[in-house]
């Protein structure tokens, strides 16, 4: 007797020949496939009537530039590359640089920069666009040549020009750049504002020459750094956090006393003072005629007759630190700034330049409108 098959589940009395499917006890319907039509296609049958409507496979097992091509030789499209392609063309249509991703470093808790960010500088508009009219002593600090204040001394001494004609007065009123040349080199028109945070080490002078031939943060900085000028200044024996920026606005911004911006310091003392002292300071003090405004100050450790203090203050007046602790009867043998607004000093090592992300720079310019 033979086993089951699809002739013994047929419709009795019907002859179905082996391997052909039985009729249905469905009633039948008007231009109905017969059984060797309707037949089944198995797995191998199935796959080759895929494979002939599917593309023809890849002639090479690599992967092409764009993505798109098949992994190897499957014919089955890339779709990690397709999305990483499409991801990469939105970000080449964004207005703002992605900045570099970050990770965590092996066995700490704090993130570090999976690669070491570019200096390189940003590729600047064309310097006929036209903006809205403004001083050119305005543009040129915007486009990171100097601060307002340098540049009018460079139209005083006739370095500034515009085709060839010195300018007189830093209250010429331009639209753009164009045809404006400084000490005979062409100004390129302003681009996006990018701020570093580095880490001045005592004996340099925050400033771009010096008469006397002093050392300058300028004769430490790493050549592939773009044109920046520093925010604020850090006195010879002064170390740590100095921002430095791009954008002679932006420096600007960031050094006015109405900005509020807090920049915190740790100080190293020799002599007596007490929590109850420091935190007098809270209303301001005057001296020699100078008012300084609040600042917070706390007794961080002691040990003998010297002390680390913590001060944060808002106004960065000349020698703001070491005058009102000098006033309190103390010596300063070490002043570090390790805060500026939101951005810190971390652990970047002496002479080292970060740059800060992008996000963050556009962020923090928003609070402060």
């Amino acid at each position: 007797m033979r086993r089951g098959s699809e002739g013994e589940r047929a419709r009795p009395g019907a002859r179905t020949p082996r391997g052909d499917r039985p009729e249905e006890r469905s009633a039948p319907v008007r231009g109905r496939r017969g059984p060797a039509e309707a037949k089944p296609a198995g797995r191998a049958e199935r796959a080759e009537r895929g494979a002939s409507d599917a593309a023809p496979p890849a002639k090479s097992r690599r992967v092409r530039a764009d993505g798109s091509a098949a992994v190897y030789g499957t014919g089955r499209p890339n779709v990690r590359a397709e999305s990483r392609s499409r991801g990469e063309r939105t970000r080449e249509r964004g207005p703002a640089a992605v900045a570099p991703r970050e990770t965590r470093s092996r066995g700490e808790g704090r993130l570090a920069p999976a690669r070491r960010a570019s200096v390189e500088p940003v590729a600047a508009e064309p310097a006929a666009i036209k903006s809205a009219p403004q001083r050119i002593a305005k543009l040129l600090a915007r486009a990171g040549v100097a601060s307002r204040r340098e540049i009018e001394r460079m139209i005083e001494e006739g370095r500034v020009a515009i085709g060839g004609v010195a300018v007189e007065t830093p209250a010429t009123i331009l639209s753009s750049l164009q045809g404006v040349t400084v000490d005979g080199n062409p100004v390129r028109a302003p681009v996006a504002a990018r701020l570093f945070r580095y880490h001045k080490p005592t004996g340099l002078l925050t400033t771009e020459r010096d008469p006397a031939g002093r050392p300058t943060i300028y004769d430490r900085l790493p050549r592939e750094l773009p044109r920046v000028v520093p925010v604020g200044r850090l006195d010879l024996n002064t170390e740590g956090l100095l921002l430095l920026t791009t954008d002679g606005e932006l420096k600007r911004q960031l050094e006015l006393p109405s900005s509020k911006i807090p920049r915190t310091y740790r100080a190293r003392a020799f002599g007596e003072i007490s929590q109850s002292q420091l935190e007098d300071l809270i209303t301001g003090v005057e001296i020699e005629g100078i008012r300084y405004g609040s600042i917070d100050a706390n007794l961080e450790r002691r040990t003998g007759r010297n002390a680390w203090i913590e001060m944060t203050l808002t106004e960065g007046k000349n020698r703001e630190v070491r005058r009102v602790l000098e006033y309190l009867g103390l010596q300063v043998s070490r002043l570090i700034r390790v805060r500026y607004g939101p951005f810190h000093l971390q652990d970047l090592p002496a002479g080292g330049v970060e740059e800060v992300r992008q996000h963050e720079l556009v962020q923090f310019r928003k609070e402060l409108k």
